[in-house]
């Protein structure tokens, strides 16, 4: 792989809420090296509001983030994709479209913390929680020397990364 910067995609289903939140940890720790995006399959089409408060509580501000289907980067003007990341187990199983520039895939499945709890605030500690394994995730990504790995050395990077889960059951 050359020296140059490196387009990331992460994939969820309703892309609401942890693709959202992938793309943004991407965006604090790669800058420069790694540009962030993300889609889902089936887009919700809005933020989850608790992906809102949290990219707002990192300083993040959540209107620069949208949700969207993994069409917009697929067709002839869509930007060559480097790495393709699906964060829940539903995009994983799904058969995804042909990606130009044939990127390489990894699987770091998380639970929804979109998902229905007893109560609004089990629900804040999930997506906290989300939050902080796909950040821990991402700098390990970040670190990597992504200009001398080649795809086989990056895939197998990639895997241990995404097998690396420390994060509990929520």
């Amino acid at each position: 792989m050359n020296a140059r910067n490196f387009n990331v995609l992460f994939l969820c289903t309703g892309n609401s809420a942890r693709s959202i939140m992938a793309e943004a940890a991407l965006r604090r720790h790669g800058a420069g090296r790694l540009t962030a995006l993300s889609a889902g399959s089936h887009p919700r089409g809005e933020l989850h509001p608790m992906t809102i408060r949290l990219l707002g509580e990192l300083g993040f501000d959540p209107n620069d983030f949208s949700s969207k289907s993994w069409d917009v980067f697929t067709g002839p003007d869509a930007p060559v994709i480097d790495l393709v990341i699906t964060v829940c187990d539903n995009a994983a199983d799904e058969a995804c479209p042909v990606w130009p520039g044939h990127p390489v895939t990894a699987h770091w499945g998380l639970p929804d913390p979109a998902r229905e709890f007893e109560s609004d605030d089990r629900q804040w500690q999930a997506f906290q929680t989300a939050y902080t394994e796909l950040d821990r995730r991402i700098k390990l990504l970040a670190a990597l020397p992504m200009e001398t790995l080649d795809r086989p050395s990056l895939q197998a990077q990639l895997e241990v990364i995404g097998q690396s889960a420390t994060m509990g059951a929520v």
